[in-house]
């Protein structure tokens, strides 16, 4: 699903209201951006029924380039990781 569908398919569930798509695609944003301001500072964010969003470091390792088949080294990062809740797994 794109962005696009999303903000589609919550105008066709508030149809009742006079909310404009442009005013979801606000809220949506703001969302994404909240849950990621808090995945920043607290390294978590969890939604009940959905899941929890959380950071996780990957150790520093080597790798091969694909092209060379040269060695080369691969720096430690941070990444982050989805856990699905109960309820979102028993869904899918």
């Amino acid at each position: 699903m794109t962005k696009g569908q999303m903000i589609d398919n919550v105008a066709k569930k508030l149809r009742s209201t006079e909310v404009s798509k442009k005013a979801i695609g606000d809220i949506i944003d703001l969302a994404f951006d909240e849950m990621s301001a808090a995945i920043k500072k607290d390294k978590r964010f969890s939604f009940p029924d959905f899941g929890t969003f959380s950071v996780r470091a990957r150790k520093a390792r080597k790798g091969r380039n694909p092209q060379t088949g040269e060695e080369i080294k691969i720096k430690a990062s941070k990444t982050v990781g989805f856990k699905p809740a109960p309820a979102l797994k028993k869904v899918v």
